[in-house]
């Protein structure tokens, strides 16, 4: 099977510096996928002649603007119809590419794959889910930011979602399913977070009930469900933590001259466990629940960073996220009373 991946190449903090060595990372990780680099042809073809002789598994498609990461969202959609985010999502539109990968703005990016994807049946509104790490492997949760205020009822739909996702993804039949909330106590919570543990009781998904912050790290489900607003914030906390903890224990075994020495003992154990925490390897969040596979790349996002988020393209298309998506929810939503 032969996967073609549209990328956002001047998406991003750092553009086409790091999209492009990303990118070959991954095509030489991946020996099934092609890639369409879209943006300025110059800037693109710079950095690859910097990689040495091209590659057939990669086209340069041109798009004469970009997307600022501070621009306004319904700005972008409306006057910048040939940006390189613009041009990548209308290739997988127009089945030309099998998904479409950007670490540009987010907000431009959610509302012009909205418009130009729609919608699955039964989707109200996409949401973003990413996998964190924990203790038993990884967590995928969601909301992540692209919706606040979410309703009993779109919250549904973030487990419906969430656990087609990982079933597909992961490979696992019936993913857990918790309810991110101050307490685990039934008594707990407002109006719309008891409404929706309702809702998701119904649905006949392996729902486990409320879940606290700290299950994000434990591990103790599969899919965590919350609002966009608590979501970006336990992602933004997880990402700052483990930079913390790095730093921390960088600065500790540099602190005398003993300590490096103990340090080079205790190094395979250190590299092992930055790795374990290294957000850079969990990159590469989806935008759920449109017509079409769009994966969204930390704006900041160095060359390992943007390799992990289109390993997670390919693996969406691998797996037909899409299909197997659209036939659950319709199956799922019929069984949950109005």
């Amino acid at each position: 099977m032969s996967i073609t991946i549209a990328v956002d190449a001047m998406g991003g903090d750092h553009g086409p510096k790091v999209t492009v060595p990303g990118s070959l990372a991954a095509l030489a990780h991946e020996n099934d996928l092609n890639l369409i680099l879209v943006g300025k042809p110059d800037h693109i073809e710079a950095q690859l002649s910097k990689s040495g002789p091209g590659t057939s598994s990669i086209q340069v498609q041109p798009a004469s603007e970009t997307v600022e990461m501070n621009e306004d969202p319904a700005r972008a959609l409306r006057r910048k119809k040939d940006s390189s985010m613009r041009v990548a999502i209308n290739l997988v539109k127009s089945g030309e590419a099998d998904a479409c990968l950007s670490a540009g703005n987010t907000g431009a990016l959610m509302a012009t794959s909205r418009f130009v994807l729609k919608t699955l049946p039964g989707i109200d509104r996409p949401a973003i889910v990413a996998a964190l790490p924990s203790l038993r492997g990884h967590v995928h949760v969601l909301d992540l930011g692209a919706n606040v205020d979410s309703p009993p009822e779109l919250l549904l739909q973030f487990a419906i979602m969430g656990s087609v996702l990982v079933k597909r993804v992961e490979h696992k039949p019936k993913p857990s399913i918790g309810l991110l909330n101050i307490g685990v106590e039934d008594i707990k919570g407002n109006g719309i977070v008891k409404r929706a543990a309702e809702l998701i009781q119904q649905s006949g998904l392996n729902y486990c009930g409320y879940v606290e912050g700290d299950a994000i790290y434990t591990g103790d489900v599969d899919v965590i469900v919350c609002d966009g607003f608590d979501g970006n914030v336990a992602l933004k906390a997880s990402e700052g933590l483990a930079t913390m903890i790095s730093s921390i224990m960088r600065e500790e075994f540099s602190r005398s001259a003993f300590r490096k020495f103990a340090g080079m003992f205790a190094l395979p154990i250190v590299n092992a466990f930055r790795k374990k925490i290294d957000h850079r390897r969990y990159n590469g969040a989806t935008l759920v629940g449109l017509n079409g596979i769009v994966i969204k790349s930390h704006g900041g996002a160095d060359a390992l960073a943007f390799r992990q988020s289109l390993l997670v393209a390919a693996t969406a298309v691998r797996e037909k996220v899409i299909g197997h998506l659209s036939d659950e929810l319709s199956r799922t939503l019929q069984a949950v009373p109005h």
